[in-house]
Formats: C-alpha cells, sequence, structure tokens
C-alpha cells in the first residue's frame, strides 16, 4: 500500500507531496482509496462535502466504529502527515481479519477532505462542512492563489458543489472515531515510546496581517522617504518570535504576498499569514494580543496602513476522556496479556498521553461524537516537510494498537 501511494503528488523537484484538494493529485489520491477499500469488499462513498467512506457494515445501523485520516498535503509535505493514518487503517482492517475476529458493529474508514486547507487558506474544511463548523455561505467564499472559488473547484472536479453542508445525520451514525496521526514533534522519541495517546489539541489559529505602504522606485527614493510596508512586517515577525518565547507557545509567519512583487520596487502591499498555538487560551491571547500591539506601533511609526483579520481559529480540544481512558486500558492490557510484545507500550510500561499543537480532524469532530488520537513516534519530530520520517518497525507497532482498539470497539 505504501509504495503504491508514494509517488502520487509528489513533486521531482523538491520531493515532497503537493496534494491539494480537488486538484489531479487528490483525485488520484481518491482513486487509490477506492482501489484499496474495493479490493478489501468495502462499500464506498463519497459524502456531499468531499469525505471518502468505506463501509464494512450496514452504514445506518448506527453506533458505528470509524479510523482514518486525510491523504491531502500542505506544500512540499512529508509522506506520513495523514497518509499514515489511512494507510494503517486498511492494514488493520487486514489484521483483524487475519485474527478471525467477528464484528458486532459497523466499521468505516474514512478519507477527510482538504485538511490541511493548504489550497484555501482554510484546514480541515471536509470534517469542518460535515460538522457544521463551516457554513455553505463561509465555504462559498473560499478561493485561491489563483481566485478560483472552493465551489469552482469542486464543480471542476465533478463533485456538486450545491450539496455541501451540515450532515448531521451521518455523524448521529457514529459511536466512536479513532484517528492514527504521526506525532508532529519529538515528545515520544525523548520517552522512548512508539505509541502515544492524544489528551488535547492546543488552541490554534490564523490571522492574515495586511501591511499597506506605496510602491515607489527602489534606485531613486530617499530612504526618510520611503512608506515601506516590508520594514513593518519584518519587525513584527520578530515580535512574533518574542511574544511566543514569553508566552512558551509558538507563533510562525510561514506565508507572504508581496505587491509588485519587483526587485526594483518598493512593495505598496505586504501581506503575511501568522499561525500562532499555545497550550491553553490565556497564553494564545497574550501572543496573539502582543503580536498586533507591536504591529501596530511599527506600523504607526512608519506611516503603514495595517488591516488583521482572524481567518480561522479553534479553541482547546480536550479528547473525550472516556474514549481516552478506554484506549489506555486496551493498549496497556494488550501489552500485557502478550507480554509486552506489541511494541505498543514504552519503557515506563504505560502508553503516554500527550498533547500536540497540530489541529486534526478528530479535534473537529470532538464537539459531535466521542473522537481519540494515537500517535505514532517521528524519530526528528519534523513535519511538513518532504525530511518527515517514521521507522518502520514503529508504523507497524501503530497498525497493531489500531487494531488492538478497533477489535476491542468494534467486535466485543
Amino acid at each position: 500500500m505504501w509504495r503504491s501511494l508514494r509517488p502520487l503528488g509528489r513533486s521531482a523537484a523538491s520531493g515532497g507531496y503537493r496534494r491539494y484538494a480537488w486538484t489531479d493529485a487528490d483525485a488520484d489520491c481518491r482513486l487509490w482509496f477506492r482501489m484499496q477499500a474495493e479490493a478489501r469488499r468495502l462499500d464506498v462513498e463519497t459524502d456531499r462535502n468531499g469525505n471518502q467512506w468505506a463501509w464494512l457494515g450496514d452504514p445506518t445501523a448506527g453506533d458505528a466504529v470509524v479510523t482514518g485520516s486525510h491523504l491531502d498535503s500542505v506544500p512540499d509535505g512529508g509522506a506520513f502527515d495523514g497518509p499514515l493514518g489511512v494507510v494503517s487503517s486498511f492494514a488493520a482492517l487486514d489484521e483483524l481479519r487475519a485474527r478471525g475476529v467477528s464484528f458486532k458493529r459497523p466499521l468505516a474508514i474514512v478519507n477527510f477532505g482538504d485538511e490541511e486547507g493548504a489550497r484555501f487558506g482554510l484546514a480541515c474544511v471536509g470534517s469542518r462542512l460535515t460538522a457544521g463548523r463551516l457554513t455553505k455561505e463561509q465555504a462559498y467564499e473560499l478561493r485561491d492563489g489563483d481566485g478560483i472559488s472552493l465551489p469552482q473547484a469542486m464543480e471542476a472536479a465533478g463533485y456538486d458543489p450545491d450539496a455541501i453542508g451540515p450532515d448531521p445525520e451521518r455523524l448521529a451514525r457514529i459511536g466512536a472515531f479513532v484517528e492514527l496521526h504521526v506525532e508532529q514533534g519529538r515528545a515520544l522519541d525523548l520517552s522512548g515510546d512508539a505509541i502515544g495517546i492524544a489528551s488535547s489539541i492546543w488552541p490554534h489559529g490564523r490571522w492574515r496581517y495586511d501591511f499597506a505602504g506605496e510602491a515607489n522606485h527602489a534606485g531613486t527614493t530617499r530612504l526618510v522617504d520611503r512608506r515601506d510596508p516590508m520594514l513593518t512586517y519584518a519587525e513584527t515577525v520578530l515580535a512574533a518570535r518574542r511574544e511566543a518565547e514569553l508566552a512558551g507557545a509558538v507563533a510562525t509567519f510561514g506565508k507572504i504576498a508581496v505587491e509588485p512583487n519587483g526587485v526594483n520596487a518598493i512593495p505598496s502591499l505586504v501581506r503575511g499569514w501568522l499561525d500562532a498555538r499555545a497550550a491553553d487560551q490565556d497564553a494564545l491571547d497574550a501572543v496573539v494580543t502582543g503580536v498586533e500591539t507591536a504591529a501596530r506601533d511599527y506600523a504607526d511609526r512608519h506611516g503603514i496602513d495595517l488591516t488583521v483579520v482572524r481567518e480561522s481559529f479553534t479553541p482547546v480540544v480536550d479528547f473525550s476522556h472516556a474514549l481516552r481512558d478506554e484506549l489506555s486500558r486496551i493498549l496497556g492490557g494488550a501489552a500485557a496479556s502478550t507480554g509486552g510484545t506489541t511494541g505498543t507500550t514504552g519503557p515506563s510500561g504505560k502508553v503516554p498521553v500527550l498533547g500536540t499543537g497540530a489541529g486534526h480532524d478528530a479535534g473537529i469532530l470532538s464537539e459531535s461524537i466521542p473522537t481519540a488520537m494515537l500517535f505514532v513516534r517521528n524519530p526528528t519530530g519534523v513535519s511538513h516537510s518532504p525530511a518527515e520520517f517514521a521507522a518502520e518497525d514503529d508504523c507497524l507497532a501503530g497498525v497493531r494498537a489500531l487494531a488492538d482498539v478497533l477489535e476491542e470497539l468494534a467486535c466485543r
């Protein structure tokens, strides 16, 4: 499975992935998902919001156990973020069938659409629409860098944008959703554990900063006569680093657009996107407020007009305590009953529970259904990069852990 998926949407230039929503690469990944599902005699459907579901059992029976993740990527992203969860879900089903178990609840594997938000700037579009946390009207306003709207992109890919919207009937059928994901950090590597369980997702959001100045000639305009928004932007980037350090948080300006974007021209507009995340809401508020205050002070001093727009925000997500505790019991028991050979526990004999600063579909759905997450060790902590990596032994430990969880939830 991994070999067949690996080439799809991969850039020969960077070695990273460019699997953006409603593109040819996305279509290739969707076809791969369908082929894997059909090879396992699963019933495949695409819901009104473009999410793919592969069902074992009656989807309408209710109390279903669902697992999966996403197949899209950030620009030049790695091979594991998202796809590891989907591949592991199919592999876990294979493992369960090899064990000869009988399913007492419907089981589904899902591929959520546009999780990374690389094309339209908003993460988890597929799950947000399904959970009613993104309205149809808001979705219709989303546009990519070429000005193509979300409905236009969907229609071009052969999907009906008129159908998008909340899907409470589908969510009502689901009793539990468990998402496996490569860890996007080094906590497990530092603790010596192959597998971890998520406790919560940090509150996080994206803010767009528009710095408007005056375009002019780079070679003939005196420094004192310039209204250069790039200077204010640069000072704001440094302020974000400073405020994040003070709050024990993280803040990143990772995307920038410049007009007119000429080597010999002073910019008229610099647009930068701030990504900020913290362990709690107070710390996040301190960072965001501190960055904007500093930016406005710099802008006033340089004669720059500043507009700040919050484009997305997700509050702290505490995963279902009952389901999280159930995962801990299942995996601890599995290790104990087999003498610890499943590879799910580390030096402490327990599966560690840890928070994360990365957003996930499981977090979006947590307000609607019980959700939980499993993390697979990332030895370098690198993610959203072609260097992202997880060792095969750890990935297989993740498959076994997921199979143990699904067996307990769906078969007993």
